[in-house]
């Protein structure tokens, strides 16, 4: 039985780090995690998409895009996550 190291996989599949796939990658699986916390979160609080829609000012499929990981906006994102009583942190490499 072969193994793998995963850093060998994410190159094989996805290009190496620091090229155009990989990143494209690497901004599309923080943007599927953003979106599982957001929506994992929303329903903690039994919060439809249409009232967390109504809270941060926007429309509810706006809600579902960003649950989705299709349209993530720092600024959407900071109105959603004090909504829904979030914190975001950045942090320094």
């Amino acid at each position: 039985m072969k193994t793998y190291k995963a850093k060998d996989l994410l190159d094989e599949r996805y290009g190496k780090k620091g090229s155009e796939s990989r990143e494209k990658f690497r901004d599309n699986a923080y943007s599927y995690y953003l979106g599982e916390i957001i929506r994992n979160r929303r329903k903690e609080l039994k919060m439809s998409q249409a009232k967390l829609a109504e809270v941060v000012g926007k429309k509810r499929p706006y809600i579902s895009r960003i649950e989705n990981g299709e349209d993530v906006r720092i600024s959407n994102l900071l109105l959603v996550a004090n909504a829904l009583d979030l914190t975001i942190q950045l942090t320094t490499r």
